[in-house]
């Protein structure tokens, strides 16, 4: 199966783990009620090695929350943040040799309406 795919599933079944009450999309939904989060589909290039096939990339987790401030949406972002953090080593045939944090950052959307962008950099070898 492709690293990609795999690699958002996981996390999908992560977040919904460690986000009681926020639903967890693999694509933006087009309803959901607030709060809910969206594991964007990994952006991966090749990091193979002479006898190994490889990927690295980036994954974001989008965090979207509705309220006057964005005091619940934290405390979600820092549950996300945790959750992909401490995902397993071993994904079907993949192995993840790194799994870091880049960038983080909350802004508003709109009237009461906020949103949380988690990204991460991950990489991956065949097994």
């Amino acid at each position: 199966m492709i690293a990609g795919t795999l690699l958002q599933a996981m996390l999908v079944e992560r977040l919904r783990a460690a986000l009681p009450g926020a639903a967890v999309f693999d694509a933006p939904p087009v309803r959901a009620a607030r709060p809910y989060a969206v594991v964007e589909a990994p952006v991966l290039t090749d990091w193979g090695t002479k006898d190994a096939a490889g990927r690295e990339g980036r994954v974001a987790v989008l965090l979207h929350d509705a309220g006057e401030r964005p005091v619940r949406l934290r405390e979600l972002a820092a549950a996300a943040e945790g959750a992909v953090l401490d995902a397993p080593p071993v994904l079907a045939g993949w192995r993840i040799v790194s799994l870091i944090f880049v960038r983080s950052r909350l802004l508003r959307e709109g009237e009461g309406r906020w949103i949380a962008g988690i990204e991460f950099r991950v990489r991956m070898l065949a097994e």
